[in-house]
């Protein structure tokens, strides 16, 4: 068996060409989705990311500003802005780029983006509301790897998901919205016995602990379905979690490092803010 690949990249693209069409029509009635990212400090990857996201922003037809700050900027002066956008009429989505530096409380920051802004999908009510299966904004790549599974045909009801990681980002939250889906879910993390028991069971296995190779084929279940999350640098090339050589011999369905969950998060991020714009209009 070799797998068949799920490329991210071009489910990205072909929803990205929906929802240009679909901006085109909300300008009809004068509604301007609009995308306000913040980020403290220079750090280039994380520029690279947030200029990544004003320019797919920007692709969609969806109005999009960067608001850079110096790394000094004090918690209050943070807090004083977000509130400025939270009033803000025109503004739909705020992003404040994670992690903040260390004398600003990353907690505090994403619980003063207020529910209807919080396209990023981190505020409690927001979680909340996930979990008790209501319609809210979910966070951008538990969201992405929802809407691979579900356009590649792949049932999810009844199925045995194994999640390896358990991060707030990832892990805590793709294993709700697979529960909301009435599969079984696992959870797996470094405190965990004999881990290999656990991934051969699964119908779908989601590999979401930041380290490289950590799975291969011998791990995985025959016709198991792959998500790679991990994103690793090993020898100047992007890495997943998973050895992709040796498990696509074994798996039904996987997603490849890069080209695969990636693209997928910054996608759901402006599925996330065009569903604010239409919502805030509304109310």
């Amino acid at each position: 068996m070799t797998a068949e690949v799920i490329y991210g990249k071009q489910l990205a693209e072909d929803l990205r060409q929906e929802m240009k069409e679909e901006v085109s029509a909300l300008h009809t009635k004068d509604i301007r989705p609009k995308l306000v990212v913040v980020i403290l400090g220079e750090d280039p990857a994380s520029m690279s990311y947030v200029k990544g996201k004003q320019r797919a922003s920007e692709k969609v037809g969806m109005d999009s500003d960067l608001i850079e700050l110096p790394v000094e900027t004090s918690e209050r002066e943070l807090l004083d802005l977000i509130e400025k956008l939270n009033q803000d009429p025109t503004v739909h989505g705020i992003l404040v780029q994670l992690p903040v530096p260390d004398h600003i409380s990353d907690q505090k920051i994403i619980e003063a983006i207020h529910p209807d802004k919080d396209v990023d999908g981190f505020h409690p009510a927001n979680v909340g509301k996930m979990m008790t299966g209501q319609d809210t904004f979910f966070p951008c790549t538990p969201y992405g790897i929802l809407v691979m599974l579900k356009r590649a045909d792949i049932t999810l009801e009844g199925k045995h998901v194994v999640i390896i990681g358990r991060s707030n980002l990832v892990g805590k939250p793709v294993g709700q919205l697979l529960l909301n889906e009435n599969a079984t879910v696992t959870h797996c993390h470094s405190r965990t016995k004999d881990m290999q028991s656990h991934t051969k069971q699964a119908d779908i296995l989601i590999v979401a602990a930041g380290k490289p190779s950590l799975i291969s084929g011998e791990d995985i279940k025959e016709g198991a379905v792959v998500i790679d999350v991990g994103v690793n640098r090993v020898d100047g090339k992007l890495t997943g979690d998973v050895d992709f050589d040796s498990a696509k011999e074994v798996a039904s369905h996987i997603t490849p490092v890069p080209k695969g969950v990636g693209p997928m998060t910054i996608t759901m991020l402006l599925h996330n803010t065009i569903k604010a714009a239409k919502r805030i209009h509304n109310q």
